[in-house]
């Protein structure tokens, strides 16, 4: 029975009816919590009365709603009530983005698009398949009539705006036949099948194997994409008949005739791409959506830069404007590129009549400007990038144009190669782990809780680093129990073997300006000697040059090994290259062969921005900042925010309220991640100023002096304050483990007494706990925990020392709350709700009701993206990058520009000549 107008669903109140979908009735409502127009669509019976089905339905609607995307049309929620008193029949509903526009079927009603905008279209979907399938979601009923062109905006680009509807439900339909074809789990169609001469509207854009009753994949979508497209440019439709059986057959062994027969604008380059969308076999289509969203742009991107068919040359990505010199660079860069493959023969045959050359290598979006690598035998490159989806790694060979994502590595960091430019070792998860380029999953080789930087030797050892304040270890590639190699004198980084796997360079940090730089150590010796001030790690290339960055600028010098010095004057090789001050990290990386890769640092900035519920921006803290803004902590009365700031390599504390931003700590060491006092009259900070990481407390007025809180030979970092003042939670940070502490504040132990505050352990595991809140009314503590593999936030109760459980198993009383991943929890200022980053990037909320001794979290519900400072992931070490004010607005650390310049190629480098 249709919904009338003022009926509600929860929070939902029934405005008008939208019209049949796919998967139920589609109505137009309001959402009365958040005051925002949302479309509801009520699930039919099928789905509604099969308990299976419905169970499925809600775990593939709970996944949607994890999938955030501009071209996706956003889950916001899923519920199940019984609409009228006594009917005694539940209504199920999922909850979606309300859009405005028409869908590309009614469009396309009225004839083919014009090229440009049917390619903007086409990218648009491309890219919103490609972030549903790297979560492993498949549309299966991919359709014009499951496109939606919203309305443009004014002041908008002329193109409409794409939004993909009714993502991964189509398994959920009921099977049905067709010619005596059995379509398990196919889509249903868009209208009935009456009688002869019919069309079944969904099978013209079904893949062979659909129709063989096979099960889909990415690549079926990607074959419904290139029906799409193809009837989006020529106004046709790639297959057609004039019944069932012919329509089939054409499906299953014709090709449509190419799109520029009946397009004369449209490039041969895109009659190639819808062409191998439509393969009969999956495994001749492009096997990823991405590769599809590449080539498109390309193709757009040739056509918008040159006026030409995209044909006539392939224009370099990311540029905005070509000036009449850049065919010859094209040309050039053709050249170059063949040359990069022949680097070492070329350096041999005629070293002197090189000429020094420098090419650009464009990477996907939000690219790590230091978290990447040349492998040994200068041919590939690996890096870490997000694009549109998860950070993870990626390799580009140098003889081809794309890079390719490497699955398995999402949260990756520090890539370095094997010698034999094999095998990667990156960083993830808490772990040292290693991949195989050829294939297969990573394999774990070691604990690395915050790992900064590997190095590879040929006989198979690893050395790296574990944590931001630890020594070197080493470990064997293939795994093992590691070894420390250096003993800690400050922070230990970004080691780099020389030739001969016995010496290596690495970077020291947060000691002193006269003693961080770069370092010299051996295997066999605990001696260590300071090479130079850097601002990273040095890299040692093979004409026996030390290359590191100090002041923005790349420097090169020569490094005499056997006295174990610098020697002559540094020569630059490059300016405004990137680095990482905090933990040391360079954009630097030299191949064996002398190919030389750099990045410039960008102009990424960030600022403190307020938002409401919906992602509505409400006003701004501060002015945007291109310091290393980090940390951000709200004062109890909301009118002030305590964040770390690195400036000139110095991290300190400083306040913000407003209207001016001043300097609250002023050591020379690193005082970072501040934690106010309930009453607002007090600052905790952690500090190593003499040499650990240790607890210090100021007044907030700056007036008095910073004290001395907690010293121990554990690395500190602390996480909260409980609401009623009694006790400072922090966690501990070892190579190996993260765990929870807490450090009783009520009373101060009497002078004489010889007695420090005694801390005790919270949580104590081989897990990594960290970044621990306490509730409103300090009864519970919200925390991430990686105990499932990954990291996940989780509630426990907290009644002072009695909380603490007498072993690692006694963890009774603990509830996840997050569900596919979540970082940096956050009460609301009532205790009934919990907040988190999802992996995404999107911020979510989850009920918290507690009854007792027990405390139920609901189903999280995403509110808006963010582009909050470290993304998803990377918890334990950047620290909380949002916080939550009493009446319930958020204060994100934003990003206001994603520092993504491209690597830049070094060939023929000759530092004497520079000389």
């Amino acid at each position: 029975m249709p919904l009338q107008p003022g009926t509600t669903l929860g929070p939902y109140e029934i405005q008008s009816p939208l019209g049949a979908g796919g998967m139920g009735e589609v109505y137009k409502a309001r959402d009365t919590r958040l005051d925002r127009t949302v479309a509801i669509k009520v699930l039919p019976e099928h789905v509604a009365s099969d308990p299976d089905l419905k169970q499925r339905f809600e775990r593939e609607a709970r996944t949607l709603a994890a999938l955030s995307h501009p071209h996706i049309c956003l889950v916001f929620d899923v519920g199940s009530q019984d609409p009228s008193a006594g009917s005694g029949q539940a209504v199920d509903y999922l909850v979606m983005e309300y859009l405005e526009g028409e869908t590309l079927a009614q469009r396309l009603s009225k004839g083919a698009l014009p090229l440009d905008q049917a390619l903007q279209v086409a990218i648009q979907i491309a890219d919103a398949l490609d972030k549903a399938h790297r979560k492993g979601i498949v549309h299966r009923d991919l359709k014009p009539g499951n496109i939606m062109l919203t309305k443009v905006r004014a002041g908008s680009a002329s193109s409409p705006q794409a939004k993909l509807l009714d993502f991964g439900l189509a398994k959920l339909r009921p099977t049905t036949t067709a010619g005596g074809i059995t379509l398990s789990g196919a889509p249903t169609a868009s209208s009935p099948l009456t009688g002869a001469g019919s069309i079944l509207g969904t099978f013209q854009y079904m893949a062979p194997e659909q129709l063989e009753g096979q099960e889909a994949d990415a690549r079926t979508d990607i074959f419904a994409f290139g029906a799409v497209v193809y009837e989006m440019v020529t106004g046709k439709k790639a297959f057609e008949g004039k019944s069932q059986a012919s329509l089939i057959g054409a499906i299953l062994k014709d090709d449509p005739v190419p799109m520029s027969s009946l397009q004369p604008v449209s490039p041969p380059a895109l009659d190639r791409v819808v062409k191998t969308c439509l393969a009969k076999d999956p495994d001749d289509r492009w096997q990823s959506a991405g590769d599809v969203t590449r080539e498109l742009k390309w193709i757009a991107e040739g056509r918008a830069q040159t006026g030409l068919s995209a044909t006539a040359g392939r224009a370099p990505i990311g540029r905005s404007a070509i000036p009449e010199w850049v065919p010859w660079v094209v040309a050039s860069a053709a050249v170059a590129g063949m040359m990069v493959l022949g680097l070492a023969r070329v350096r041999e045959a005629a070293p002197a009549a090189a000429p020094e050359m420098r090419l650009d290598v464009n990477t996907p979006s939000t690219s790590d400007p230091v978290s990447f690598a040349l492998s040994p035998d200068g041919r590939q490159i690996a890096f870490v990038a997000s694009g549109d989806g998860p950070s993870q790694l990626w390799v580009r060979q140098l003889d081809v144009t794309d890079a390719r994502p490497l699955a398995g590595t999402e949260g990756a960091s520090f890539p370095f190669w094997s010698p034999d430019s094999r095998s990667l070792g990156f960083f993830a998860e808490g772990k040292l782990k290693r991949l195989e380029i050829g294939g297969g999953a990573p394999q774990t080789l070691a604990d690395a809780a915050f790992g900064l930087g590997g190095t590879w030797s040929p006989d198979g050892t690893i050395l790296f680093s574990p944590a931001g304040s630890s020594p070197l270890f080493r470990v064997s590639a293939s795994g093992g129990e590691p070894e420390a190699v250096t003993v800690l004198d400050g922070a230990h980084s970004f080691p780099q073997f020389l030739p001969g796997g016995q010496q290596f360079l690495f970077y020291v940090g947060r000691r002193s300006p006269e003693a961080n730089g770069t370092y010299l150590g051996s295997l066999d010796s605990s001696q260590t000697t300071r090479l130079a001030a850097a601002d990273g790690a040095g890299i040692y290339a093979p004409n026996g040059w030390l290359l590191f960055v100090r002041g923005g600028t790349l420097l090169a010098q020569r490094l005499d090994l056997s006295r174990r010095e610098l020697a002559g004057d540094p020569v630059t090789v490059a300016n405004s290259v990137a680095s990482d001050a905090v933990g040391g990290a360079g954009g630097v990386s030299v191949s064996s062969s002398g190919l030389v890769a750099y990045r410039s640092g960008g102009t990424s900035r960030r600022q403190l921005i307020w938002f409401d519920r919906s992602g509505t921006q409400l006003g701004t803290l501060g002015a945007p900042d291109t310091n290393y803004l980090s940390a951000p902590r709200l004062s109890p009365d909301g009118r002030r925010a305590a964040v770390w700031r690195t400036v000139q390599g110095n991290a300190d504390i400083w306040l913000m309220d407003g209207v001016r931003t001043t300097r609250f700590t002023f050591d020379e060491g690193f005082d970072v991640f501040p934690i106010w006092s309930p009453d607002g009259g007090r600052i905790v900070f952690d500090s190593n100023r003499t040499g650990r990481r240790d607890l210090y407390v100021k007044p907030s007025s700056g007036a008095g002096s910073e004290e001395l809180l907690l010293e121990s030979a554990q690395r500190k970092i602390a996480n909260d304050w409980s609401p009623d003042g009694r006790f400072l939670a922090y966690h501990t940070a070892e190579p190996s483990q993260y765990d929870l502490w807490v450090l009783p504040m009520a009373e101060d132990p009497p002078a004489d007494s010889g007695q420090g505050r005694q801390p005790f352990a919270l949580l104590n595991s081989r897990f990594l706990e960290a970044g621990l809140t306490f509730s409103p009314d300090g009864r519970w503590v919200a925390y991430t925990s990686n105990e499932s593999g990954r990291e996940e936030v989780y509630v426990r109760p907290f009644h002072g020392a009695s909380s603490v459980p007498s072993s690692e198993s006694a963890l009774a009383g603990q509830w996840q709350v997050s569900t596919a991943g979540g970082i940096f929890p956050r009460w609301r200022s009532d205790g009934r709700e919990l907040y988190y980053i999802a992996p995404d990037s999107t911020l979510m909320a989850v009920p918290a009701t507690a009854a007792g001794a027990v405390i139920q979290p609901g189903t999280p519900l995403a509110l808006f993206q963010t582009r909050i400072f470290g993304g998803g992931s990377v918890a334990t070490f950047v620290g909380p990058q949002y916080d939550v004010s009493s009446d319930g607005r958020f204060l994100i650390n934003t990003v206001l520009e994603e520092a993504s310049s491209p690597i830049t190629l070094l060939q023929n480098w000759n530092p004497e000549a520079e000389r």
